[in-house]
């Protein structure tokens, strides 16, 4: 199952990524200062994907990537892809699985290992 994984980037900010049924992150969010506008974002999110808009880029590399926009608005941006076809594989993805993926929440773990 597709799942949103929260987690804290090295700046302190929280961000969720959207990881496919293989555990490949199809798309990573915008930075939050709060882990509670990071969840509930990612609730949101999960709720409006039959409305999302997917605009596809290319760079000047020749990589191809999508950007999720709701009501407008950037929020979120996929990994890059070396073809048009798998950024559709990734798009679809998230439209057949996205409703139902449940939200992980991995920030507060400190993954220390003992020696």
């Amino acid at each position: 199952m597709a799942s949103f994984v929260i987690s804290k980037r090295f700046s302190g900010d929280y961000k969720f990524e959207f990881t496919s049924r293989k555990g490949k992150t199809i798309f990573t969010s915008n930075s939050y200062e709060l882990r509670m506008d990071c969840e509930a974002d990612a609730e949101y999110i999960r709720s409006v994907f039959d409305s999302c808009s997917y605009v596809k880029f290319k760079t000047t590399k020749g990589k191809f990537f999508f950007r999720v926009v709701v009501d407008g608005v950037v929020k979120a941006v996929s990994r890059k892809y070396t073809t048009e076809l798998m950024v559709q594989k990734g798009i679809d993805e998230i439209v057949k699985y996205g409703a139902r993926a449940e939200i992980l929440d991995f920030s507060n773990n400190n993954f220390v290992f003992e020696d």
